[in-house]
């Protein structure tokens, strides 16, 4: 099983509908939201150089954007 992380913002509609997308394909994810956890925000910028949400990261491999290709490639969900 693929160890999912999304960094996101609750304002942020890329970020929900990334959300959406993998809750729809049954995907088991740990939600950070950065706007509350500063520490993570700077993790996240410090392993990505973004500072833009969604972040999504798959067993240590980092996808900035909701990039819905290359997601389903690393969680091999068949769209």
């Amino acid at each position: 099983m693929n160890k999912v992380k999304v960094y996101s913002t609750p304002v942020c509609p890329y970020c929900v509908s990334l959300k959406e997308f993998l809750k729809k394909h049954n995907v088991d994810f740990e939600e950070i939201d950065v706007s509350q956890n500063q520490e993570a925000a700077r993790e996240m910028v410090e392993k990505t150089g973004q500072m833009a949400v969604p972040v999504l990261e798959i067993d240590g491999e980092f996808v900035v954007g909701f990039d819905r290709k290359r997601i389903s490639k690393l969680l091999n969900i068949e769209n």
